[in-house]
């Protein structure tokens, strides 16, 4: 039997997703300000970004100058050029978030700095995966309250009417640019290690903001859909959608069986298939995230 469900009053809800995104935001925030102060920045490792370049300047004045330049400053200053640049283009369409984003990383970095300790200082491949898997961690927090930093993310809008590239290209290319300036200034081999960092930072910001692959959705091509949903329904215990098909093949029409099962779900339902209709053409494509009854609440 279905649920029934208590329908929210909207501005409620609303409110309370305010305060939980800045919530969310500021954590991810300091996890992330942190990272950087305990494994990246110590070890002149630039991850790309705003801060990866605020990292090449801050090495680049004291060894040069003999002048040391906090690098929240630098990432504060760089993010508030971005920001005018960005509403003279744009407009005024960034959001409060974007403006507490940016003030809060660039001030997070530099009070933390202080208290950070600085970790694996004597292995910059481990500086690398921690620093990446930190930092993506809380930049996948701040993403998930449909928050940002700024820094490439401008950069990638400002970019995106006048070139033939997205924004997700534009924001790789920017991250590639602040590789190339670090390797010039830091080195080659402390470039590519804060390249290393960028792609792990992208891939835990994935597993955050989408969760780790434990559903399965099947798509079911066969001649007794009825059958198989009827054990999909019963015996398995979960829905099942009629989608209208045709093969193209024999240009008759048929009918597709869809559903999402659980990882430990997959043995029972290709065996349940099998019984029904041997013949049957099985699809299995791993799926991010379901939300919904039998899966995880919308919302949650």
């Amino acid at each position: 039997m279905k649920r029934m469900l208590k329908r929210a009053n909207p501005s409620t809800v609303l409110k309370s997703r305010r305060v939980r995104d800045y919530v969310l935001m500021t954590v991810g925030i300091g996890i992330t300000a942190w990272g950087l102060n305990a494994f990246l920045i110590p070890n002149r490792l630039a991850a790309g970004g705003v801060s990866g370049l605020a990292t090449v300047f801050y090495y680049l004045f004291s060894d040069q100058f003999g002048v040391n330049v906090p690098i929240g400053l630098q990432m504060l200053a760089m993010n508030g050029v971005l920001l005018v640049i960005g509403v003279v283009k744009k407009g005024w369409h960034y959001g409060a978030k974007t403006v507490y984003g940016m003030v809060a990383m660039s001030v997070a970095v530099d009070v933390l700095a202080p208290f950070t300790p600085h970790l694996a200082s004597g292995d910059r491949l481990l500086a690398v995966l921690y620093g990446g898997a930190v930092t993506g961690l809380g930049m996948g927090l701040v993403f998930k309250a449909r928050g940002n930093t700024g820094g490439t993310d401008i950069v990638a809008q400002l970019l995106v009417d006048r070139v033939n590239l997205g924004v997700g290209q534009l924001m790789l290319v920017a991250d590639g640019f602040v590789t190339v300036v670090a390797a010039i200034v830091l080195g080659p081999d402390l470039a590519l290690y804060g390249a290393v960092a960028v792609f792990i930072m992208g891939a835990v910001i994935d597993v955050v903001q989408e969760g780790l692959s434990v559903e399965k959705a099947a798509f079911i091509i066969c001649d007794e859909p009825g059958r198989v949903a009827d054990a999909v329904l019963h015996q398995l215990g979960r829905g099942a959608t009629g989608l209208v098909a045709r093969g193209l093949y024999s240009a008759e029409p048929r009918e597709m069986v869809f559903t999402v099962v659980s990882r430990r779900e997959i043995d029972s339902l290709k065996a349940l298939v099998l019984a029904v209709d041997p013949n049957a053409f099985l699809i299995i494509a791993d799926v991010r995230e379901v939300l919904g009854e039998g899966f995880k609440e919308i919302g949650e």
